[in-house]
């Protein structure tokens, strides 16, 4: 048996003992590696602690078994030293734990073609599963604007926010990663599952969970650490102040990853969280897929001018034309040299200016005086 099947097998054993996250296990195999735990707890040396515990749980696995079944159900396990191992959650095994799970992931289980080692420009969109129409929407459209520009967008398949990415980046054409808190042979909730079929038909459907898991409410938790560790930013659109998306930001913060947040109404309790993390400097805000990738992407590479309105014909006043325009009265017909005096300027200037905003079509000689235009606005200055 190679040195990579071994690592498998010892790996499979290991993941049916304990949740996922769980410190103990994600910091044993860390420090000591996945083979020689296995070895040691087989051995049937321990006999106290969770240790104790552990070996009790392997005595009943056989991993060969629990390889097979994994095959028979149309998935695979990946582990360190696979070619498709996403190096990047290896980040985890540094960062600090959040509510008393953390580390990388013993292994994962996999569903769909795309391979886990190509998610390098990713970004994961999360947020409320009690989501408005508009976070809904704007969630869709940031999916949408950065898989137009080949980026894979991951999230959790959840109602709500995640749901809304998904199927904004499947509009465009886009790889989606859907990283499920169940098993990774199961969909929740059920009402996603041709949403999910679909994912694992086209892309890939990714779960810590051992196959048949449900979708407990600790595994969602542990779930958001692997969103955030997978994609190279979180962007979390609408979290109430209690949201569990906020868990997924947490998770960003602790791997260094940037963090951004969509904008709602002030008034939204369903923003109240997102808000917060913009207050507190914790989120860069973000409105549109343009603005993430300029947060993750390249220095300079989706940069662009600042968004500003249309430009009008008063954008192309000199600031002597503006003077003289707003001394201009809209009703009674006031003389040139009156104009001159309101605007605080000499004669001679207030009749060249005027003259000049005439052939604009901003005012209008009227007797021995001046009007502005009734549709200043519309007029197409040519001076």
């Amino acid at each position: 048996m190679d040195d990579l099947t071994r690592e498998r097998l010892a790996r499979i054993a290991l993941a049916q003992t304990r949740e996922p996250g769980d410190l103990w296990l994600t910091r044993s195999v860390s420090q000591i590696g996945a083979v020689d735990l296995y070895d040691h707890l087989s051995s049937g040396r321990t006999r106290t602690g969770i240790a104790a515990q552990v070996a009790a749980k392997l005595a009943e696995v056989d991993p060969e078994r629990e390889l097979d079944r994994t095959e028979r159900l149309g998935l695979r396990f990946v582990v360190p030293g696979d070619g498709e191992w996403p190096v990047q959650v290896d980040d985890l095994a540094h960062a600090e734990a959040v509510d008393t799970r953390g580390g990388a992931p013993v292994g994962l289980w996999v569903r769909g073609p795309r391979r886990l080692d190509d998610l390098g420009r990713s970004v994961a969109i999360v947020g409320s599963r009690s989501a408005t129409t508009y976070g809904c929407d704007v969630a869709a459209e940031i999916a949408a604007g950065c898989g137009t520009e080949g980026w894979t967008v991951i999230s959790g398949g959840a109602i709500g926010i995640d749901v809304a990415a998904h199927r904004g980046a499947l509009a465009v054409g886009a790889g989606t990663v859907a990283v499920l808190a169940c098993g990774a042979d199961r969909v929740y909730p059920l009402a996603h599952e041709q949403l999910i079929d679909h994912i694992a038909d086209e892309g890939v459907v990714v779960s810590e969970t051992i196959p048949g898991g449900a979708p407990l409410k600790a595994r969602f938790l542990s779930r958001n650490r692997l969103i955030s560790a997978l994609s190279r930013g979180t962007v979390v659109v609408e979290a109430a102040i209690r949201s569990g998306a906020l868990n997924s930001a947490t998770w960003a913060a602790r791997l260094n990853r940037p963090l951004m947040g969509v904008p709602g109404s002030v008034t939204s309790a369903v923003s109240q969280g997102v808000h917060e993390l913009v207050r507190t400097g914790q989120a860069t805000l973000v409105t549109t897929g343009r603005d993430v990738l300029e947060v993750v992407g390249e220095l300079g590479e989706h940069g662009g001018p600042s968004p500003r309105a249309p430009e009008r014909s008063f954008d192309r006043l000199t600031p002597r034309q503006r003077q003289v325009l707003e001394a201009v009265p809209s009703r009674t017909p006031a003389p040139a040299d009156s104009i001159a005096r309101t605007a605080g300027v000499g004669l001679d200037h207030a009749e060249q200016a005027l003259d000049e905003l005439s052939r604009g079509g901003l005012v209008t000689a009227a007797g021995q005086g001046w009007l502005l235009a009734r549709h200043p606005e519309e007029a197409a200055l040519d001076i």
